[in-house]
């Protein structure tokens, strides 16, 4: 039996030379392929050329597909708004998001709303815009981003969360010299969250 062992690792030896790349000049080395419980912490691993070590890429950007002239991560939406050159400051700006609750939710809980923003419908943008009339302001919005343009102020803004572009509202309060823009989220899985 003991021979049937020996000779089993003494064919692993022999395939791992044969297989190997790599010869193996210590002393201790061969001593210990003389010795058949030191022969039994071969495994699969030690048959062969040892694995080649990956350059490490010097570069900063990696392209995923070679077809890909940028990554998604290089090119921020509505970068095309943003003007170094233009002197106008950012306005002062707060987003609210906003649910509807009804009584059936506040006390029933009957369609499952709770306080995190998933059960919100729409976004509140309020802009303070000191010293502007209605007239001044210019405003465009995207799915991910709002520009609004006034002769004293510019304000390029990336949204949280996508919204539908064509659906919305804005109101400007001369008394208190705000812009209020509402919009509606548009979620991937709106028609059964929302239910």
């Amino acid at each position: 039996m003991e021979y049937l062992e020996v000779s089993s690792v003494q064919k692993l030896q022999t395939l791992s030379a044969l297989l190997s790349t790599q010869q193996h000049d210590d002393d201790d080395d061969d001593e210990d392929n003389k010795n058949p419980t030191a022969c039994a912490k071969l495994g699969p691993g030690h048959i062969g050329p040892p694995p080649k070590k990956d350059k490490e890429v010097s570069t900063a950007y990696v392209k995923k597909n070679s077809k890909d002239i940028w990554s998604e991560e290089e090119v921020v939406e509505g970068s095309q708004y943003d003007d170094l050159a233009d002197p106008r400051p950012q306005p002062e700006y707060e987003i609210i998001l906003k649910q509807t609750v009804g009584t059936e939710d506040l006390f029933l809980g009957l369609r499952g709303k709770d306080p995190s923003s998933m059960c919100c419908e729409a976004m509140l943008v309020k802009i303070k815009l000191p010293n502007t009339k209605a007239t001044d302001v210019v405003l465009d919005v995207k799915e991910k981003f709002l520009d609004l343009r006034t002769p004293k102020y510019k304000l390029g803004l990336h949204l949280p969360h996508p919204i539908h572009n064509q659906e919305g509202k804005a109101q400007f309060f001369s008394e208190r010299e705000e812009l209020e823009v509402t919009l509606l989220l548009n979620r991937p899985m709106d028609f059964i969250n929302m239910q």
